[in-house]
C-alpha cells in the first residue's frame, strides 16, 4: 500500500517524482523519499517521516539533482513511520537504491543470512532485505562473469537482470520494485509480483509508477507490467523480461486520462469532488451497455456465452470493505431479478476457508483498485478450483483485471480520496445491469426489462437531485459532529447502504458507527440509544416503509435523535424525525445508490467540522496490497 514513481530522461527527475508522489499519496502518507543520481554519478538521497510536504521542505534546502531517480510514499507495514524506515533504501555499500510496495514474508530468514554475510541494516523494514539481497546477488554475478572473462561493460545490463532475477527467486511474498544502481547511472529496473507497476513511454524519456495517475500530462502511452515481469528502462529504451518466457514485446496502450481527472479543480477535497462526479460516473458505467431493442444489458468483457451463463446455478460475490457492501446490494438484485442463489463472502475469509462450492458456480471479484491482496488471493483460489472468475473493477490493467477470466470495468475514473464514494455507486449500477442481464436470460419479460432500463436511465438525474441537499446536510452535520456514536439503520436494499454509511463515517471522522437491519435494533443494539446517539434511518417510500416506521418509533420512545433520509412521499417519517434529508423517489432496487449520496455528504461534512484530513484518514490507504 505504497506509492512508487521513477523517471529517466532529460528532465529534472525530482520535479516529476514529487508531482507523481502527490498524486500517489492516497496509497500511503506516513513517510516519503526520493533518490536521484547526479552528474557526478553519485546518489542524492532525501527522505522524511510524515506527509509529503516534509520531504518537499528538505528538498528545498538540499535539492536532489539528476536526470534519473525513484521516489516513494509509504504506508508502514514493517517498522514505524520514521526517517530511517522511509524508502528508498540502500543495498550493499550504496551499490543500489530501492523502493518497494508489498510484503516479504520470509524477510527474517533472509535478514539473518545477510547479516551473517556482513551486511549492515539501518531500518526495521523488509525492503532493506531486498536491497541487500540484490546487492549480494549482483556482487556474485559480477565475480562469476569476471572469472569467466565476461565481466565489464560488454555485458551491458545483463548482470543487473540476472542479479534481480536471482534475488526475486528467493523472496516469498509480494513486491512492486523500482531499483537504481550506482555503477549503472542510466537505467531503472522495475519488477512486480502482486503489486502493480506501470511504465510510461515518452519521447527520449520513460516513467515508472504504481498506477497511471502520475503519468497524466507527461505521456499518454503506457505499459502495464504483468506478474513476474521485469522492465529494464532507460531514457530511450524499454525491455520487458518475463521470468518464464524470457524477453517479450511490451504492449503499449493509450492512457485515457485527463489532468482534470487527477486534480482537485475548484473542490476543497478529492472526496467532495468525487461525490459530485457521481451523476457523470453513473452515466459512464451505463454508456453503451443498455439495449432498448432487447430490453437487456450487454457487456463486452464477460468472455462467456449466453448459453454458458444460462447454466450458472449459483453466483459467489467476493470483496472487501466498501466493495463488500456493494456485493451485498448485488445479492439482493441478482436474487430479485434473476432468481439465482447468491453468496457474498469476505475475500479475506474466503481465501482461507474451504467452503463447498457447487459446480456451475460463477465467481465475481469486486474491487475498486483491482489490487486488493485478499480479493486477488480469493480470486486465484477460485480459479485453482476450476470455477469461472469475473471481475468488477475500476482500474484498467490492474492485477485482478488481468487475472480474471473476464469482467466489467466501472469507468468511474481515478478515485483518489481514500474513502470510496463514486466507485460504490458505480459498482451498484453495474450489478443492477448484471442482474437485468441474468434476469432477461431467464424469466424477466421484455416489458419488465424495459421498465428497469427506464429507471436506470433516470438515475444520474436522481443522483444530481440528491446532491442538491448538500447545504442542508452541512447544517445537520453542525448539529451532530461532536457525537461519539452513530447508528445507521435500513432494511432490504437499504441495509447494505446503512453498513456503507457507517463505514464512511468511521473512515474519515473517526466516530464509532454501526449499521444494522432496522428490525435488529430490538435484539441488542437498542441498549445503546440515548440522547447523544443519533440514529440515521434510510427510509424512502417502499415495500418495508411501514415496518421501518415502527422501528423509528422505538428509537423515539427512548429519547434517541433521529435523522431520516426519505422521499417526499415519506411524510410520516418526516414528522417523527428530528432532522430530514429528502431524496428523489426511485424504485426499491435503485435506493442504495440514491440514499448513499446523503450518507457520503454527511460523513464528509462531519469530518471537516472535526478537523480531520478527509482525503487521507489516519491508518488507512487506498489500495490495500497487503494482507
Amino acid at each position: 500500500m505504497c506509492g512508487i514513481v521513477g523517471y529517466v530522461g532529460f528532465r529534472n527527475a525530482s520535479e516529476f517524482l514529487i508531482q507523481g508522489l502527490r498524486r500517489l499519496e492516497y496509497r500511503g502518507y506516513d513517510s516519503s523519499g526520493v533518490v536521484t543520481i547526479d552528474r557526478a554519478g553519485e546518489f542524492r538521497l532525501s527522505k522524511a517521516a510524515g506527509r509529503l510536504d516534509h520531504l518537499v521542505a528538505k528538498l528545498a534546502e538540499e535539492p536532489a539533482e539528476g536526470r534519473l531517480g525513484i521516489g516513494h510514499t509509504r504506508w508502514a507495514t514493517h517498522g514505524a513511520a520514521t526517517d530511517a524506515n522511509a524508502h528508498p533504501h540502500y543495498g550493499g555499500r550504496q551499490d543500489l537504491a530501492i523502493v518497494h510496495n508489498g510484503v516479504i514474508e520470509n524477510y527474517r530468514a533472509l535478514k539473518e543470512y545477510l547479516q551473517s554475510a556482513g551486511y549492515e541494516f539501518h531500518s526495521a523494514t523488509d525492503t532493506e532485505v531486498i536491497a541487500h539481497l540484490i546487492a549480494d546477488c549482483l556482487k556474485k554475478e559480477l565475480e562469476h562473469r569476471g572469472q569467466n572473462g565476461h565481466g565489464g561493460a560488454a555485458n551491458g545490463y545483463e548482470p543487473l537482470v540476472a542479479a534481480v532475477n536471482g534475488a526475486l527467486a528467493k523472496l516469498q511474498g509480494t513486491y512492486g520494485l523500482a531499483i537504481v544502481f550506482h555503477d549503472y547511472p542510466d537505467v531503472i529496473i522495475a519488477a512486480r509480483h502482486g503489486s502493480p507497476l506501470v511504465v510510461g513511454v515518452g519521447e527520449d524519456e520513460h516513467f515508472v509508477a504504481s498506477d497511471a495517475s502520475p503519468l497524466v500530462g507527461f505521456t499518454d502511452k503506457i505499459v502495464y507490467l504483468a506478474e513476474y515481469e521485469i522492465a529494464l528502462v532507460t531514457a530511450d529504451t524499454l525491455r520487458v523480461i518475463h521470468r518464464d518466457q524470457g524477453e517479450i514485446s511490451p504492449s503499449v496502450q493509450t492512457l485515457d486520462l485527463q489532468s482534470g481527472d487527477v486534480d482537485l479543480g475548484s473542490y476543497e477535497h478529492f472526496m467532495l469532488k468525487e461525490i459530485f462526479e457521481q451523476p457523470e460516473t453513473l452515466r459512464n458505467a451505463m454508456r453503451g451497455r443498455l439495449s432498448l431493442d432487447e430490453a437487456t444489458a450487454h457487456f463486452g468483457g464477460l468472455n462467456l456465452s449466453p448459453q454458458q451463463l444460462r447454466s450458472v446455478n449459483r453466483i459467489l460475490l467476493t470483496a472487501c470493505g466498501t466493495s463488500w457492501h456493494s456485493a451485498m446490494v448485488g445479492e439482493y438484485l441478482l436474487e430479485e431479478f434473476a432468481r439465482i442463489p447468491v453468496e457474498v463472502e469476505y475475500a479475506s475469509e474466503l481465501r482461507y476457508r474451504n467452503p463447498p462450492i457447487d459446480n456451475n458456480t460463477l465467481v465475481f471479484a469486486i474491487t475498486q483498485s483491482g489490487e486488493t491482496a485478499d480479493t486477488l488471493a480469493a480470486l486465484r483460489e477460485m480459479k485453482r478450483q476450476g470455477h469461472p472468475t469475473l471481475a468488477i473493477c475500476n482500474v484498467v490493467g490492474s492485477s485482478i483485471a488481468q487475472e480474471a477470466d473476464g469482467g466489467i470495468y466501472l469507468h468511474a475514473g481515478p478515485e483518489i480520496g481514500v474513502a470510496s464514494t463514486k466507485a460504490f455507486t458505480s459498482q451498484c449500477a453495474v450489478l443492477t445491469m448484471l442482474a437485468l442481464y441474468f434476469g432477461r436470460l431467464r424469466h424477466l419479460s421484455f416489458a419488465q426489462g424495459m421498465k428497469i432500463i427506464e429507471q436506470l436511465q433516470s438515475l444520474p438525474d436522481k443522483v444530481r437531485q440528491s446532491l442538491e441537499a448538500n447545504d442542508q446536510i452541512r447544517r445537520i452535520a453542525e448539529k451532530y459532529y461532536q457525537c461519539s456514536n452513530f447508528l445507521y439503520l435500513g432494511r432490504q436494499f437499504n441495509f447494505p447502504t446503512a453498513l456503507e454509511g457507517a463505514l464512511k463515517l468511521k473512515e474519515i471522522s473517526y466516530i464509532h458507527a454501526e449499521g444494522y437491519p432496522a428490525a435488529e435494533m430490538k435484539h441488542g443494539p437498542i441498549a445503546l440509544i440515548d440522547e447523544n446517539t443519533p440514529s440515521v434511518f434510510l427510509i424512502p417510500k417502499g415495500v418495508v416503509y411501514d415496518k421501518v416506521i415502527a422501528n423509528m418509533e422505538e428509537i423515539k420512545a427512548r429519547g434517541g435523535p433521529v435523522i431520516a433520509i426519505t422521499c417526499e412521499a415519506g411524510a410520516q417519517a418526516a414528522e417523527l424525525a428530528d432532522d430530514v434529508i429528502l431524496i428523489p423517489t426511485v424504485e426499491d432496487f435503485l435506493q442504495p445508490i440514491v440514499t448513499a449520496i446523503p450518507l457520503q455528504l454527511l460523513a464528509y461534512h462531519i469530518a471537516v467540522l472535526r478537523g480531520c484530513d478527509v482525503d487521507k484518514p489516519r491508518n488507512l490507504a487506498k489500495s490495500v496490497t497487503v494482507e
